[in-house]
């Protein structure tokens, strides 16, 4: 094997090298955006679930006092 094709090979390794670690930090990201996409879609249903059962019960009390 010629230095040439050492020098080759050892590029090769190097640029294998770095596309992993751009893979593996292009995976993070995703995995960060689903999380914080799961906390605001959770946060989202929390809110419209006290306001569907907020505003019925402050409807009725109110309608309730004035009879």
């Amino acid at each position: 094997m010629t230095k040439q094709q050492q020098k080759l090979t050892a590029q090769q390794k190097s640029d294998r090298i770095k596309a992993t670690q751009e893979r593996e930090r292009r995976e993070k990201e995703q995995r960060a955006r689903s999380e914080k996409t799961k906390k605001i879609f959770t946060i989202v249903i929390c809110v419209v679930l006290v306001l569907a059962l907020g505003i019925p019960t402050m409807a009725l009390a109110f309608l309730g006092t004035g009879s």
